[in-house]
């Protein structure tokens, strides 16, 4: 399986890669990609469990509980379940959330998709969405997922990321620009 921008070189690429062969043996890459969302949101949504996997002076076997609770009330998959017990047994739970876009990528590079992460000042609507999506996929010539967060720091426009490509058109960095400009 080959996997563009050296995925498979990082730590994460690697559990990634190891993850995404085994649920594609046992024909459950979807159901593990959704497990994975729900975890990521998971970790941004609550700050003791964004706390736990960041913190080294959780014990492995306390670690483990901890994640097999939250597999469990986040109703995941037993290979998903197991995955994480596996990163706690190995001490990479704060790993997890880079884990987590690695396996999208690959996914998605399976799929022939493309992910987009869009960051806005202001949290868009189903229409802007899509309308953005659609611009997108005629950019990039291939599906494209998009995966939305919101930064009010940005002021204003967009912050697009496909893959190693940028598009910045916030008014932050557009500010920024006309800063330098101006000192120049």
């Amino acid at each position: 399986m080959e996997n563009s921008g050296g995925i498979k070189a990082s730590l994460q690429g690697r559990y990634a890669s190891a993850l995404f062969e085994l649920a594609s043996e046992n024909g459950t890459v979807t159901t593990v990609e959704s497990d994975l969302d729900k975890t990521a949101q998971a970790i941004a949504e609550n700050e003791d469990l964004a706390g736990l996997i960041r913190n080294p002076e959780v014990s492995r076997k306390d670690a483990a509980k901890a994640m097999d609770a939250v597999a469990d009330i986040l109703g995941l998959s037993p290979v998903s379940k197991n995955f994480l017990g596996v990163l706690a047994d190995n001490r990479r739970l704060s790993a997890l959330p880079e884990i987590i876009r690695a396996f999208s990528a690959i996914a998605a590079a399976q799929r022939g998709e493309a992910t987009a992460e869009v960051t806005s000042a202001h949290a868009l609507d189903d229409l802007q969405v899509e309308q953005l999506r659609q611009k997108l996929e005629a950019r990039e010539g291939r599906n494209v997922k998009i995966k939305t967060s919101v930064d009010p720091d940005l002021l204003g426009g967009l912050v697009v990321t496909i893959g190693s490509k940028r598009i910045d058109s916030s008014i932050r960095t557009r500010l920024n620009s006309l800063a330098q400009a101006m000192k120049g």
